[in-house]
């Protein structure tokens, strides 16, 4: 079946044909993780999204024709406040090695449970990498070249140990994009909506920071445009650096377009909406200007916000989870399916409600077609993919083969979208130790608690507490006059 493949542009704001520079060689990259601390759910958003999207790009191109790169960011100030935080002892490089290394692994085992493809699943011996996670620190020189570059023409300047991209010049550029264009807002509009680093030494507000001198405590390397203090990148120039280092430069001999100019872009760029001002409107004009090119990408996508239970996720409003604090408590299928419940353009609410609906369908579905190995897409899996990841018509298309029975068809999909990892025994198996406590006793605890409550006989509702905690119950009491309760933590 020809496939067809219409995605949302931020660029453009509009859903366009995906049309490949070359279909041999399909290239994406998506902002990873600053390794510094456990990813909440959020983050796990884009993960999630974007591995569909290659699964989905695999499916129509051939999985040796895409490339796939989600780098990992360790060189951040937050990474250097943990480490002098948890390894005051240690030398300060030795404890930054440590916390970006202990963090990023703990960081795979989360996500290999909520069933993304990893390097070690796509990458075949001998091969081309087709699944790249480059660490930014792995990238230095090309962040030095990309700054050189810039310098010399013009759009970037030198000031007190700081190289700075200057917005001003970049106006300037022929063949490049007016900076703000991508935001689709005025400089004007950036400067009042941003906060921006006010420091004596730029040129002007909206000019940000490509290279600055290290501290004592701080990573270092050899700074560029003849800086004698060793010093350290800036946030947006490692990924301009890591996506030209393994999606152009790598492709430079592999590549087959019509347009010699193509061969300094790629396909996508995606990441979180978050991300669209200022890191890729600044990824964009470092690209477009050290490259001389009109795009950094041909198309960028960008997921919606998530907020909890109705509000934004706060650590103040203690609805701030990691993801491996929400696998504590639920199998990672079923924070994977209750995030692609909701378009992943649209506001996601996380919910206690939403996921207890995303366990119930996935126990069906474990129970009715968990037991086969066959793996394959349906044309109208395909068909709903295909518009622009829609993966509400996707689940209303596996619901239609559970309704007529279908099941083994409906198994080979559902191990296709990253489900049915476990076998039916092991999610069997995982079920009964996580009904381990009587539901029924707990809600008669809960009753019994609500009459004393009721009495004022606050003594007797505080023992009752204190017995659903020791069998690891939480209780919470909610505005609207209900009660639910969850397994501890």
């Amino acid at each position: 079946m020809a496939v067809q493949l219409r995605l949302y542009n931020t660029l453009t704001r509009s859903k366009d044909d995906f049309v490949p520079i070359d279909p041999r060689n399909v290239r994406l990259y998506v902002c990873g993780p600053t390794v510094y601390d456990y990813a909440h759910i959020g983050n796990a958003r884009p993960i999630i999204v974007f591995d569909l999207l290659f699964r989905l790009l695999r499916h129509v191109y051939g999985t040796a024709a895409v490339t796939y790169v989600r780098n990992i960011t360790d060189v951040d100030d937050k990474i250097n406040a943990r480490a002098a935080r948890d390894y005051p002892d240690l030398p300060h490089n030795e404890a930054i090695r440590e916390v970006t290394r202990k963090t990023e692994a703990q960081f795979h085992a989360d996500i290999r449970a909520l069933g993304v493809l990893m390097p070690e699943d796509v990458n075949e011996a001998g091969e081309a990498p087709l699944f790249v996670e480059p660490r930014a620190t792995e990238h230095i020189d090309e962040m030095r070249m990309i700054i050189e570059r810039l310098i010399a023409r013009g759009a970037a300047y030198v000031a007190e140990e700081h190289v700075l991209f200057s917005v001003a010049a970049m106006q300037n550029l022929p063949n490049v994009p007016q900076y703000g264009a991508f935001s689709k807002r005025s400089l004007d509009e950036l400067l009042s909506g941003a906060r921006v680093d006010v420091a004596p030494y730029k040129r002007d507000p909206m000019d940000f920071v490509l290279w600055k001198p290290s501290g004592p405590t701080d990573p270092a390397w050899a700074s560029p445009a003849g800086i004698a203090t060793p010093g350290r990148p800036g946030w947006h120039i490692e990924c301009s650096a890591m996506a030209w280092r393994h999606l152009v430069q790598a492709f430079e001999t592999r590549l087959t377009c019509a347009d010699p100019t193509s061969r300094e872009i790629f396909d996508i760029h995606g990441g979180g909406i978050d991300l669209v001002f200022p890191h890729h409107e600044n990824e964009i004009a470092q690209s477009c200007c050290a490259f001389d090119t009109p795009r950094m990408a041909n198309v960028w996508m960008h997921n919606g916000f998530l907020q909890v239970e109705g509000e934004k996720m706060s650590k103040s409003l203690g609805n701030f989870f990691t993801i491996n604090e929400l696998l504590q408590d639920w199998p990672g299928e079923v924070l994977r399916f209750n995030m692609l419940r909701t378009h992943y353009r649209q506001p996601i609410d996380w919910t206690v409600k939403g996921l207890e609906e995303s366990e119930k369908t996935l126990d069906r579905w474990y129970e009715l077609a968990g037991r086969g190995e066959a793996a394959f897409l349906s044309d109208q899996i395909v068909d709903a993919l295909a518009d622009d990841l829609n993966t509400p018509k996707m689940l209303a298309e596996l619901h239609a083969l559970d309704g007529q029975g279908a099941y083994e068809e409906l198994g080979a999909n559902l191990r296709s979208l990253g489900f049915l990892l476990e076998g039916a025994e092991g999610w069997k198996a995982r079920r009964r130790a996580a009904l381990s406590i009587d539901p029924e006793q707990v809600e008669a605890l809960i009753a019994a608690r609500k009459d004393a409550r009721a009495a004022k006989n606050w003594a007797e509702s505080d023992r009752i507490r204190d017995e659903l905690a020791a069998l690891s119950v939480v209780v919470k009491d909610n505005k609207d006059g209900t009660t639910t309760w969850e397994v501890a933590r």
